[in-house]
């Protein structure tokens, strides 16, 4: 998925595959908020920086980098993104 960095994240289902926190790592859930520098997945808050993310998007997992999405949500799916 190109788009997903810009994709709206919120009621996703979403799984922290690593975190430099490892007390967050394993957590699972529904995304329900989203600020510049976190997701609440069910009732945790988990820190973007320095972890990656796995959500069902369309039936398909898709991995995400945790530091490509810090920014506040309504910036970030306006932002350009650089193809390499």
């Amino acid at each position: 998925m190109d788009n997903i960095l810009r994709h709206e994240l919120i009621g996703l289902e979403c799984h922290v595959e690593s975190s430099k926190n490892k007390s967050q790592t394993g957590i699972e859930g529904k995304v329900t908020d989203e600020t510049i520098k976190t997701l609440v997945i069910g009732d945790k808050r988990v820190q973007k920086k320095d972890a990656t993310f796995v959500v069902k998007l369309n039936g398909k997992k898709v991995h995400i980098d945790g530091n490509a999405i810090i920014a506040r949500p309504e910036d970030r799916i306006k932002k350009k993104i650089r193809k390499w």
